[in-house]
C-alpha cells in the first residue's frame, strides 16, 4: 500500500496538477461561465475537463504499459526523452505566459446555461487538446505511473490520482467564478499560475536527468 501511495498516487497528483494548474482559455471559460451562470453549472464544466484529464491518463498508462514492455532494452534513453519532452513543456508553458502577460485570452461565450451542456462542451473542449496525452505519456514512459511490481492497482492509482487532482482544481477555478469573478484570469493571474506550473513540471523532468 505504501508503495502504491509513493510511486503512483503522489506522482499522478502531482502529475495532475501539473497540467491542470496553468489557467488559460479553458480556465478562463470555466470561471467567467461559472460567473455568468452559477457555481452548479461550473462544477459540471469542472467535471467535465477532469473525465477528459483522467481518460487522456487512462490512455496513457494503458498504452504504455505495453509499451514499456516492448522498449525496456532502451529504457535509459528514452527516460531522457521524457525528461526532455517534459522540459520542454515547462519552457514553452513559462515562454507563453510570459509572451502573452497583459494580454486578455479566453472568449467567455454564453452557450452553457445547463449543467449537462456545461459537462459536455468542456469535455469535448478538453480532449480536442493533445497536450494532456503527450504529457501523460511522457510521465508514463518515465516510470511515473506506478511499479510493475504493484500490478493493475498503481496505474489504476495513478489514475485516480490525476482525476481527484484534476476535480479538485477545476472546482477551485468554479468556486473562484462564483466568488472572484474575473481576478484569478486576469493578466498577473495567468502568469502566476502559468510559471507556478512550469516548475512543477521541470522537477520530474530534473529527477530524471539526475537518476539517468
Amino acid at each position: 500500500m505504501t508503495e502504491i501511495l509513493t510511486d503512483a498516487f503522489l506522482p499522478g497528483l502531482w502529475a495532475g496538477y501539473a497540467l491542470a494548474v496553468p489557467v488559460g482559455a479553458l480556465a478562463v471559460l470555466l470561471v467567467s461561465v461559472t460567473a455568468r451562470t452559477s457555481f452548479r453549472v461550473g462544477a459540471s464544466a469542472a467535471l467535465g475537463v477532469a473525465t477528459a484529464d483522467g481518460l487522456y491518463a487512462l490512455a496513457a498508462v494503458a498504452g504504455g504499459a505495453a509499451l514499456t514492455r516492448a522498449v525496456a532494452p532502451v529504457a535509459g534513453p528514452l527516460r531522457s526523452l521524457a525528461a526532455v519532452i517534459l522540459l520542454g513543456m515547462a519552457i514553452r508553458t513559462a515562454v507563453r505566459a510570459l509572451r502573452h502577460r497583459g494580454t486578455q485570452e479566453g472568449p467567455a461565450r454564453d452557450v452553457l446555461g445547463r449543467p449537462g451542456r456545461a459537462y459536455l462542451a468542456f469535455l469535448g473542449l478538453t480532449l480536442m487538446n493533445p497536450w494532456a496525452v503527450l504529457y501523460f505519456s511522457a510521465l508514463v514512459l518515465a516510470g511515473g505511473a506506478g511499479t510493475p511490481a504493484a500490478g493493475a492497482a498503481g496505474p489504476a492509482a495513478f489514475v485516480a490520482a490525476v482525476i481527484t487532482a484534476s476535480v479538485s482544481w477545476q472546482l477551485f477555478l468554479a468556486a473562484g467564478g462564483a466568488v472572484l469573478g474575473r481576478t484569478l484570469t486576469g493578466a498577473r493571474g495567468r502568469v502566476v499560475t502559468a510559471l507556478l506550473s512550469a516548475v512543477v513540471i521541470s522537477v520530474p523532468a530534473v529527477g530524471l536527468l539526475l537518476r539517468g
